[in-house]
């Protein structure tokens, strides 16, 4: 059998594309040694180097090269910088490897329409990665806390045992710290005392208010909605001054009730949100067939309506609930002392010592984030099944 060149494109724009694709990665990495730019040459030049070599290499040779560019790279990284640097250069050199040789044979256009222009066909693939350039901003973040939450020592910094995978420089004692530790376990208990029920009345208030703004005889429906979302758009100091002035005149400043009714007015707009997109769908021939029934209204709404908006108003309570737990500008205007939440606590620590074991609340945090905004999807994709939006 015959032996094949690898390339179905020319050495010029594999090495063109792969030069593009090295400078983005050469200036994370050059970032992250103190030298941007000197990053982005260096890794343009390498990945165009290896574009136009590789490109004009056999197609039965292809699986070796990727290999020997793992191996390669992984040798580099481990050169410069141990274990670690290891690991992320067999990363960057499995990505080398595969996307050189992704651009030499055309297998980008394999998945796309054969009449795409080259200007759409960099559209289609620039918009990804664009998507993913702010993916990975606003994920760097929280995967940069989760790891130091396991610093064994009072560092809020990467040790170089943490850097060397060291066991001993691993440890749960931050964990241990927040779960012992009474100033923590009491503004937990606060969060958890005050956001389930700020979550209750929003849910309550938020799902009335959508059923009556549905309704297409309710006169001035626009501007009673755009008061009632009103939190979500005003600047959130604003709207704590606000509340402290008028709590205060009437009592509430200070109190567990004032707490609850601010994260609960925080709350409303996202049930009343997630709960007027679930009505869009709704048939109100339904209501009327159990009105003719003999049903009530309020038998007529939990028995006919409420099983059918029921995943919109879950979710509007997720989200109200997230919101009254992660909540810190309101309640440091309208609670005292005695209403110190986590977030509270957490900004708290921030400002008079600085505790890795903020850390470790953050990464309980997210976990517990993760898993409503899961609950959420879930509950959308039900509700589409519920509305006949989605075969399954």
């Amino acid at each position: 059998m015959a032996l094949t060149p690898v390339t179905n494109q020319t050495p010029a724009f594999t090495a063109a594309t792969s030069a593009a694709a090295g400078a983005i990665l050469g200036l994370f990495v050059g970032t992250a040694q103190g030298s941007g730019l000197m990053g982005l040459i260096l890794g343009a030049a390498l990945f165009g180097v290896m574009g136009f070599v590789f490109s004009s290499m056999l197609l039965e040779q292809q699986k070796p090269i990727r290999w020997l560019t793992i191996a390669a790279f992984a040798v580099a990284g481990f050169l410069m910088g141990g274990l670690p640097a290891l690991v992320l250069g067999a990363l960057f050199g499995w990505f080398a490897g595969w996307f050189i040789f992704w651009i030499a044979t055309s297998s980008y256009r394999k998945h796309l329409v054969p009449y795409l222009t080259p200007g759409q066909v960099l559209w289609h693939y620039g918009f990804r990665v664009i998507c993913g350039a702010i993916f990975v901003f606003l994920i760097t973040p929280i995967l940069v806390v989760m790891p130091l939450s396991f610093n064994a020592e009072n560092f809020f910094t990467f040790t170089p045992e943490m850097l060397r995978f060291d066991p001993a420089g691993y440890s749960l004692r931050h964990y241990r710290d927040f779960l012992t530790n009474p100033d923590w376990q009491q503004a937990l208990w606060n969060s958890l005392r005050i956001a389930p029920m700020a979550t209750l009345l929003s849910v309550s208030f938020g799902t009335l208010a959508a059923i009556g703004l549905s309704q297409p005889h309710v006169p001035f429906r626009r501007a009673i909605m755009a008061v009632l979302i009103s939190p979500m758009i005003v600047p959130l100091i604003i709207s704590a001054a606000g509340m402290y002035f008028f709590y205060s005149r009437i009592g509430l400043q200070g109190t567990y009730v004032g707490v609850v009714l601010a994260h609960a007015a925080l709350g409303i707009p996202f049930v009343i949100i997630t709960v007027t997109a679930t009505l869009v769908g709704f048939d109100n021939s339904l209501t009327r067939a159990a009105a003719n029934m003999g049903a009530g209204p309020v038998t007529t709404f939990f028995r006919v309506q409420m099983p059918l908006i029921l995943p919109g108003v879950i979710s509007g309570g997720l989200f109200a609930f997230i919101t009254s737990f992660d909540e810190v500008v309101v309640v440091l205007f309208v609670g005292s002392a005695g209403q110190k939440t986590l977030p509270w606590q957490m900004f708290t620590g921030l400002r008079e010592q600085i505790s890795p074991t903020i850390l470790a609340v953050a990464t309980i945090l997210v976990g517990i984030s993760i898993c409503l905004l899961t609950t959420v999807e879930l509950l959308r994709r039900r509700s589409e099944r519920l509305r006949g939006m989605s075969p399954s």
